[in-house]
């Protein structure tokens, strides 16, 4: 049985063997015997499953089309979501298909597949779909056990008696697991992404679970720095094979609906942040729920598979270990720009995120609760439309552009918020996560496009390495700068003149990607 079936029945006046012919021209469909017409729709469906039947039939009242599209497609893990958005873009093909139907009996041009807004550019195979589903699994995942430190900062530091700066500190120092994080994914590069990610998987809920009972805060640190160490690998190997997997055209929509999944596990830490408000020690449930995450590792594996580019790649070298690749003639400028981009956009990024929490509740009274309604309310809705609109735009528009505009406005709009009170705190963060979400999106693609198959994974290690330095230099200047300037507030927007640096300055030198095969971006040097 199809996963999706919709019929509709439309009369057209016309003859049945000139309706058949049209059909046949207009929509290149097939004949399958007994006057009915087969093909293909994923051209209007981003699915290469869906098809369309047309059974032209004569009746006394006229001729009657009988067209009937069905989608086989089938998504792990977010079936639920996906199969009401393959129900409206089979509606919508139909439509088309009639229009185009009409178009060819009257003589008029057919008008051209125009794409719904959560419908992928191009085509999706069901293996393809199946592929981007698991490692969206993995990101969500990993946003959810990763986003802990972040929510809970506040209530961690209280539990255990600690100050802004001793915060600030941990923060920091949780990002030295960066290193480990680098030379994991250097060795997805020899090894494949599979097992890295699930390995990543599984250290980062064993690592929270240690959080969920740590008796001290030094050992509650140490816990974050493995979490984060495993963390960062899963992510960029993960993202890596969201690319490496994606159809040539799609490769920036593939890498949204990944940050979408970010986006439901960050989601749901913030879900859990109430039970903050519980107890002293409340904040220990979250961390809890994380480490029983590592049960589901087993069912993400069984539907991840490794991505057909690294196969390739494996098939053909066996000595793949090229680290010096990244910094050489043909890549090392493209790295510099990217490492200094990271770099300069985490130092507003890391204290604009992390500290937003215990900036709302130690300057305006907020309650953990009341975070919690703020985030979601704030930053819900609109980051979902900021990456779908991210998604659209960095493939049909250009990478350079949308990342230029889109980091210049969410920094100048964040800065705002921390700058303001009152209804600016409600109104400013939605643009500010819709533009974030769009150079966010459009960056991260550039960063997985521009390095070929062999250091793709040690590429993007590396640029987390400068972006985790920056993240660090960020978070210790707003904690140390705080008293100086006025405040949490006002500290983190003055970190905002490194982004819009990084905007005016370095972007523009990266080439664009837009249209372009991967082979021919970042060519193979093996």
């Amino acid at each position: 049985m199809p996963q999706v079936r919709r019929r509709v029945l439309v009369r057209l006046d016309a003859p049945p063997d000139r309706i058949r012919a049209a059909a046949t021209h207009a929509l290149g469909l097939g004949d399958a015997g007994g006057g009915v017409l087969v093909g293909d729709i994923a051209d209007r469906t981003g699915d290469a499953t869906a098809r369309l039947t047309v059974d032209v039939r004569a009746e006394p009242d006229g001729p009657v089309v009988e067209l009937t599209a069905t989608s086989d497609l089938q998504v792990p893990f977010f079936g639920l979501l996906i199969r009401p958005l393959m129900r409206v873009s089979v509606r919508r093909a139909l439509r088309q298909v009639i229009a185009a139907l009409e178009a060819e009996l009257a003589g008029d041009p057919a008008p051209g597949p125009r794409h719904h807004a959560l419908v992928p550019p191009v085509p999706f195979t069901a293996e393809q779909a199946k592929r981007l589903a698991a490692l969206a699994a993995v990101a969500a995942l990993a946003s959810f056990s990763g986003a802990l430190l972040t929510q809970n900062g506040d209530a961690v530091a209280r539990s255990f008696h600690q100050s802004d700066q001793a915060l600030g500190f941990a923060l920091a120092l949780a990002r030295a697991g960066v290193l480990v994080a680098l030379v994991a994914s250097a060795i997805a590069d020899r090894v494949g992404r599979r097992r890295l990610i699930l390995l990543g998987l599984v250290v980062a809920a064993l690592a929270n679970g240690l959080a969920a009972v740590a008796p001290s805060f030094e050992v509650f640190t140490a816990s974050q720095v493995l979490t984060r160490a495993a963390l960062n690998a899963t992510a960029i190997v993960a993202s890596v094979a969201a690319v490496e997997e994606a159809p040539e055209g799609a490769r920036a929509y593939a890498l949204s609906l990944f940050a979408l999944a970010l986006g439901v596990g960050f989601s749901l830490s913030v879900v859990l942040l109430p039970l903050s408000d519980l107890g002293a020690d409340s904040w220990r449930i979250a961390f809890a729920a994380s480490a029983m995450t590592v049960f589901l590792v087993p069912v993400i594996a069984r539907h991840l598979r490794e991505t057909d580019r690294f196969v390739q790649l494996a098939s053909r070298v066996k000595d793949r270990w090229r680290i010096g690749e990244v910094f050489d003639a043909r890549y090392g400028r493209r790295f510099v720009v990217l490492g200094l981009v990271a770099f300069l956009t985490s130092i507003f990024a890391a204290p604009s995120s992390q500290l937003t929490n215990r900036y709302l509740t130690g300057a305006h009274d907020f309650s953990n609760s009341q975070v919690a309604i703020f985030r979601t309310i704030t930053a819900g809705a609109p980051g979902i439309i900021g990456v779908l609109l991210a998604g659209r735009l960095a493939e049909s528009r250009g990478r350079r552009p949308v990342a230029i505009l889109g980091l210049f406005v969410a920094t100048a709009a964040q800065a705002v918020f921390f700058l303001g009170s009152g209804a600016l705190l409600w109104l400013v963060p939605p643009v500010a996560i819709m533009a974030a979400a769009c150079a966010g999106l459009a960056v991260g693609t550039v960063n997985t496009e521009l390095f070929p198959t062999e250091v793709r994974g040690t590429s993007n290690g590396f640029i987390l390495v400068c972006g985790v330095a920056g993240a660090a230099l960020g978070l210790v200047l707003t904690t140390q700068l705080r008293d100086v300037v006025g405040g949490l507030g006002p500290a983190i927007a003055l970190c905002g003149v490194a982004p819009i640096l990084a905007a005016v300055v370095l972007l523009r030198h990266l080439p664009e990607t837009r249209a372009r095969t991967l082979d021919d971006v970042s060519p193979s040097e093996v």
